[in-house]
């Protein structure tokens, strides 16, 4: 299997996708950040708050705002029109866990989109809480599924 994003020329070049068919798409992806017992602290059972404002509710939108921003940001990305994009959060214990949807109609898939969009709002879910726990981690970013186009794909539990 060959790289698509590389010429024959070896060099870096966008996909022409100008021969695929029109299709709905649709892209999960998600971040997780674990943070210390007193950001855990914080958290009301439904948002967590710190001296910035609330945590979820700026991740969310700072995430949606990432995916629509997407090919200004990872070279060779095409400019999506993006039909939803939904970020949720879910925490428990000493993790955050952002999931990001995004769904489209066109020739090529929203898996970048949607992981842009978790990680820009763990990013931001960080920036939120860094005073309280400058040692939170952000890891394991993947897409968890997309369909549409040729193959759909579901991560591995």
């Amino acid at each position: 299997m060959s790289l698509s994003h590389v010429n024959d020329s070896n060099q870096a070049a966008m996909v022409d996708v100008s021969a695929k068919p029109v299709t709905a798409r649709v892209a999960t992806a998600e971040a997780r950040i674990r943070v210390n017992e007193a950001v855990a602290a914080q958290f009301n059972g439904t948002e967590l708050t710190s001296k910035k404002g609330p945590v979820f509710q700026t991740a969310i939108l700072a995430g949606v705002m990432g995916a629509k921003q997407t090919p200004a940001l990872i070279p060779l990305c095409h400019p999506l029109p993006l039909d939803d994009c939904r970020i949720t959060v879910e925490f428990t214990d000493q993790e955050a866990v952002l999931r990001c949807t995004c769904k489209t109609t066109g020739r090529t898939g929203v898996e970048m989109e949607a992981l842009t969009g978790a990680t820009i709002a763990a990013l931001t879910f960080f920036d939120m809480i860094k005073a309280l726990d400058p040692a939170a981690v952000i890891h394991s970013i993947r897409v968890l599924e997309k369909s549409g186009g040729k193959s759909d794909f579901t991560a591995p539990a």
